[in-house]
C-alpha cells in the first residue's frame, strides 16, 4: 500500500516488517537515510542499488521530513 501524498513510499506488513520502503522494492527508507547520513549522495545510492532511483531517495527525505514536523512537548522540571 502506498501512502497518501507519498506514492513512492509503501508500507506492507509482509515486506520488511511493515517498515516504510521505496515502493516496489525492499529498500527501507531508514536504510536510505542512514546512507545519506553517512555521506552518500542520492546519485551514489541509486548507482549502488539500481532498483532505487534518485526520485525514491528524495521521496524518502520528504516523507521523513513530514514525520519530524510536529511539536515536541517537554515536561517542565
Amino acid at each position: 500500500m502506498t501512502l497518501d501524498g507519498h506514492p513512492r513510499i509503501s508500507i506492507d506488513p509482509a515486506i520488511c516488517g511493515g517498515r516504510p520502503t521505496a515502493a516496489g522494492t525492499r529498500m527501507r527508507i531508514s536504510d536510505v537515510l542512514e546512507a545519506l547520513a553517512g555521506g552518500a549522495s542520492a546519485q551514489e545510492i541509486a548507482a549502488a542499488f539500481p532498483y532505487v532511483s534518485e526520485a525514491d531517495v528524495r521521496a524518502g527525505l520528504a516523507y521523513t521530513a513530514g514525520l519530524a514536523d510536529h511539536p515536541v512537548v517537554i515536561a517542565a522540571e
